[in-house]
């Protein structure tokens, strides 16, 4: 009887042992399998370590989807143009250059339509599975970064040439993104 104790508990610690094993397994294949998605998705687009380094830093691409990643990408301009929206609002405060002043309020404006609406609408958008609706928003953000730079012309340097890069470069990553998604 003893022995048929000792026996039944060795079993279930090998069954217990082998769940365990598979379990990680499937952990770490899950894990590799998505990040050759981070990969693949990445190589699709214009701006390749951007996009991994983005992506991988960001804890909820592990577990997702290409959708999933369009969405973490369409969340990276957001910020991004939030930050510039907040960079720009702060030099407005502190400039004493009227020239520079009006520039910098121009692309405050056209930043605040970006931050607020379209990339808010990109983002549900995508969550609707609306892709193309979806780069409608991402491609508003690329022309007012485009736009804002072009504001500062002649004697006025741009303080914004990084940000305004930035954001371009997110948008045209997410934009990649979610051309993949059109072509399903």
């Amino acid at each position: 009887m003893k022995n048929l104790t000792s026996l039944s508990g060795l079993s279930i610690l090998v069954v217990l042992t082998t769940i365990i094993c598979e379990l990680t397994q499937s952990s770490v294949l899950r894990r590799d399998e998505n990040g050759d998605l981070i990969v693949q998705t990445c190589k699709q687009t214009p701006y390749y370590d951007l996009c991994v380094s983005s992506l991988q830093s960001n804890p909820q691409s592990s577990n997702t989807d290409l959708k999933g990643l369009a969405l973490i990408m369409v969340g990276n301009v957001q910020a991004n143009a939030t930050e510039t929206l907040n960079y720009i609002e702060g030099l407005i405060k502190q400039t004493t250059d009227q020239q520079l002043e009006q520039a910098l309020a121009f692309c405050a404006e056209l930043y605040i339509q970006v931050v607020k609406f379209s990339l808010p609408q990109a983002a549900d958008a995508v969550s609707d599975g609306r892709f193309g609706f979806a780069n409608y928003g991402i491609s508003d953000a690329v022309n007012e970064a485009v736009t804002c730079e072009k504001k500062f012309s002649g004697s006025i340097k741009s303080p914004l040439t990084d940000r305004n890069d930035s954001v371009h470069k997110f948008s045209d990553i997410a934009a990649a993104i979610l051309d993949q998604l059109l072509k399903g």
